[in-house]
């Protein structure tokens, strides 16, 4: 009995090469990994343009192209997810609707697998893009290595495949606010690696904003590390007995030099604003893990379905 692969797609607004990403991945499913039964897997974000008819359409051909769509769009972390969580393949690999994950490195993944590693972790050795968001993913790469209590993967996006075991595992973690990339690094199993250098966008431009990026990285920061609360707790101490001190000696220098040291309104301000600046600052990353707390107590479902296309 053949082995069966299922391919993830999750897309929104990509009716300019959705079609071509189905043909690109039904090519070296057909020609290169002819040996396993394979399902393509859509699931979309409530796109607004002709994605779904598209999909439709591509569906009403192929037997093997399976299509959710979501009720809204419920981010970039949630739905891709919960696709991954209905798979029905012994292993999946993601495949990006804009093809920055080459469909044609996957032969090398399922090579990999069939040495005996549940996971093969597909790793970025160049990719194009602007020099602020390359610096800022460096930064995001340090920054998550040094506060993490999990070694991460640098340079690993989620492109790769997993084993049907690995996703068991998934579905037992029962995480409302995913991080995927986290998530795999702390579940552990052996992993092999293969390089690949990301592609240009093939079509259109990147569906997600600066605010999106910065969005998932306090994501992996919150998922992955204590650290935050605990520098918190650290610069508190130390600004405090800072504070402590300086009082300690403007109030000896006055009792010294009572004429001649006037007190002020400058270091008064100056205090002020520091210490507000500190409070909001501190508020606000108490407030992102209170976010996500309240995020598992909802216990809402990771999306709401509308439609379910080839799955009779």
């Amino acid at each position: 009995m053949k082995k069966k692969i299922s391919i993830l797609t999750p897309c929104f607004n990509e009716e300019a090469g959705i079609r071509e990403c189905y043909e690109r991945v039904r090519s070296v499913m057909e020609s290169r990994l002819s040996a396993y039964d394979y399902e393509h897997f859509f699931i979309d974000n409530c796109s607004s343009d002709s994605t779904v008819e598209i999909l439709r359409d591509v569906a009403r051909h192929d037997r093997r192209v399976r299509v959710i769509v979501n009720s809204r769009n419920y981010g970039q972390s949630r739905s891709p997810y919960h696709g991954m969580l209905q798979i029905t393949g012994d292993a999946f690999i993601g495949i990006v609707a804009d093809l920055q994950t080459p469909p044609e490195v996957m032969p090398a993944l399922v090579e990999r697998w069939e040495h005996g590693f549940p996971m093969v972790i597909a790793v970025r050795t160049g990719m194009s893009e602007g020099w602020v968001i390359r610096v800022m993913r460096r930064a995001f790469y340090w920054l998550i290595s040094r506060v993490s209590n999990i070694e991460q993967i640098p340079n690993f996006i989620g492109f790769g495949l997993f084993d049907k075991k690995i996703v068991e595992v998934l579905r037992r973690l029962d995480d409302p606010t995913p991080y995927f990339r986290g998530m795999i690094a702390e579940i552990g199993f052996d992993k092999a690696f293969v390089e690949y250098v990301q592609p240009l966008r093939r079509h259109g431009r990147s569906r997600h904003s600066l605010f999106d990026l910065l969005d998932y990285a306090i994501l992996g920061l919150v998922s992955n590390s204590q650290a935050p609360l605990r520098l918190m707790t650290i610069v508190g101490f130390a600004t405090s007995a800072a504070s402590l001190g300086v009082t300690l000696i403007y109030l000896f220098m006055k009792f010294l030099f009572w004429s001649a040291l006037p007190l002020g309104i400058a270091p008064i301000l100056v205090g002020m604003f520091f210490f507000a600046s500190l409070q909001f600052l501190f508020l606000g990353i108490l407030g992102e893990y209170v976010g996500s707390i309240h995020e598992r107590v909802k216990r809402r479902p990771l999306v709401i379905e509308k439609e379910r296309i080839n799955f009779d």
